[in-house]
């Protein structure tokens, strides 16, 4: 187990591959919201 290990997370970043154990950022969680859906919302 280290840097040659495939499945632990020092031998990912080594090898450079990406998985369960180390997975990728998403950009944003959340959806944001449309001027058009804003102004509904505040009417009401």
């Amino acid at each position: 187990m280290g840097r040659g290990d495939k499945k632990t997370k020092r031998g990912k970043i080594s090898i450079g591959s990406w998985g369960r154990l180390r997975p990728k950022r998403t950009k944003f969680k959340i959806k944001p919201t449309t001027m058009a859906n804003q102004s509904e919302k505040e009417l009401k």
